[in-house]
């Protein structure tokens, strides 16, 4: 069977009424929950039946799942555009053994160094002011804010944004002579980056610190270009040229949340995506949570013309992960042709976007229950609470998050007033963690990559290139070099007002 014929079979196949699914599938909870790496996926809120798994495993066939899923462990050119390898899974001791081997030589490199700060080689450090962008910061931000909330080993304070009032507020909270400086940049010349690295470096001077470029460690692809700005060669972290910046938490560029939750933690969060690793590449897709979860992701997007995806954390230690899913899979999936650089035959990455339940219980759940759009929603929650306060908050907590996912299917009907009237039937998705805990968020992060991957090779492109956002920073180049000239009007009465 072709994708063409797999995709016409998908099509053909009668969409269930949710409402109902439940009383005409008797083993329907079993058939489609699945407990692995201590988190338990349920899709049994969606409209997933097993016809339809059936076809869309002739999808995955069709379209070389398996062989493609080995060529990624293999450590061949998957990211065919660029010519590179994707080697994140190296990274945590799965796929080609000298990646592997290479991997774990600059992991031991970095806890030489995190050493090093510990017994105050840097002098006395109680702050860590990381600067990057994209999947410089996004991923160990994530970790940070997840993890190291009652660490009590470093202030760590990730900024991100060019704009001056990000860094400035970092800084109002730090000591100069206690900081350590954290340039994170795959190539060491991203203008954002390298500009609030600079700063820092003059707010060290200014404050009488000696030697600030001693008190800076980089983590690059690019050591060159790091010692070439100033840091020593000795306190550069490599990592591979074949890791991704949107995958590249579990490299050097994860330095920031080893500082802050301690090198055992570290490992724990690799050893978790290892073991997410493993089942994706080894489970049957009839049992194999990311690639069911790309079946799902498929369904909405292109049988049911879903243009968004809504992710909502109910647990404030994961209020940051809808925004790394957005880099995730908007930057690896949000393509319009497919690896051989033809049209796409249909709609790719939907919109990602999401939030803090319950905060966004009151802020944008009318639309999901009631509007006009038909989004499918995953729900994020964990059984263990992240504080000590009554149980009575987490109590709650969770009753909400279980209450939405089955409003959102059974609905209720009222011809009477049809404002309060709820139609029903829409999917949602639920994952529930045992806890947040290194290695669970390790395999949690773990799962969503190889999702976005698999989703990927179902719709024949390259999830590893990312050229869109490079035309905006060229013209961002070009004004700054040589001025306005040559642009539309709107474009160039913007420059005269705000910059002169």
């Amino acid at each position: 069977m072709d994708r063409k014929a797999a995709w016409d079979a998908i099509n053909k196949e009668p969409v269930p009424e949710l409402k109902s699914i439940f009383a005409n599938n008797p083993d329907r909870l079993s058939a489609f929950t699945l407990a692995k790496g201590g988190i338990r996926f349920d899709w049994s809120k969606t409209h997933l039946t097993p016809a339809l798994m059936d076809r869309f495993v002739d999808l995955a066939d069709a379209t070389g799942l398996v062989k493609a899923r080995e060529a990624l462990f293999q450590g061949e050119a998957v990211n065919v555009s660029e010519g590179r390898a994707a080697e994140h899974m190296a990274e945590r001791g799965e796929g080609n053994p000298e990646s592997v081997s290479r991997a774990k030589t600059l992991h031991n490199r970095m806890r030489a160094l995190i050493d090093a700060v510990e017994g105050e080689a840097f002098g006395s450090v109680r702050h860590i002011l990381h600067v990057g962008i994209g999947g410089s910061a996004l991923g160990p931000n994530l970790i940070v804010d997840a993890l190291g909330r009652h660490s009590g080993r470093y202030d760590v304070a990730i900024v991100s944004n060019v704009d001056g009032a990000a860094l400035e507020e970092a800084m109002a909270r730090f000591d100069p002579s206690a900081t350590l400086l954290v340039v994170a940049s795959k190539t060491f010349t991203t203008t954002e980056t390298m500009l609030n690295a600079q700063s820092v470096i003059t707010w060290m001077i200014e404050d009488g610190v000696d030697d600030p470029y001693g008190r800076v460690i980089a983590l690059t692809a690019s050591p060159e270009k790091a010692m070439e700005w100033g840091v020593d060669e000795t306190r550069v972290l490599p990592f591979g040229e074949s890791v991704g910046g949107r995958y590249s938490l579990w490299s050097s560029i994860g330095f920031p949340a080893a500082m802050a939750l301690g090198w055992d933690a570290f490992e724990s969060l690799l050893e978790g995506a290892a073991a997410m690793d493993r089942h994706f590449r080894l489970a049957d897709f009839h049992k194999n949570a990311p690639v069911i979860a790309a079946f799902v992701d498929q369904y909405y997007a292109r049988v049911m013309q879903c243009q968004t995806r809504a992710v909502f954390a109910y647990d404030e230690r994961l209020r940051l992960l809808p925004s790394y899913l957005q880099q995730l899979e908007m930057e690896s999936n949000g393509k319009s042709v497919t690896k051989d650089g033809k049209p796409v035959d249909g709609p790719t990455a939907p919109i990602t976007w999401g939030g803090v339940g319950t905060d966004a219980q009151h802020a944008v759940f009318q639309l999901l229950h009631q509007g006009s759009h038909i989004v499918p929603v995953e729900f994020i929650a964990a059984i263990e609470p992240g504080h000590s306060l009554d149980p009575a908050h987490h109590d709650t907590l969770l009753v909400n998050c279980f209450a939405q996912g089955a409003a959102l299917m059974q609905g209720r009907e009222n011809a009477d007033d049809p404002a309060r009237a709820y139609p029903g039937n829409r999917p949602s998705t639920t994952l529930l963690l045992d806890d947040v805990t290194p290695e669970i968020l390790g395999a949690l992060i773990a799962f969503y990559e190889h999702r976005t991957f698999a989703n990927a090779v179902l719709m024949d492109i390259n999830p590893f290139d990312q050229f869109g956002v490079e035309l905006g920073k060229e013209i961002a180049r070009s004004i700054e070099k040589d001025g306005p000239k040559g642009f539309d009007p709107s474009t160039m009465a913007l420059i005269e007002l705000a910059l002169g």
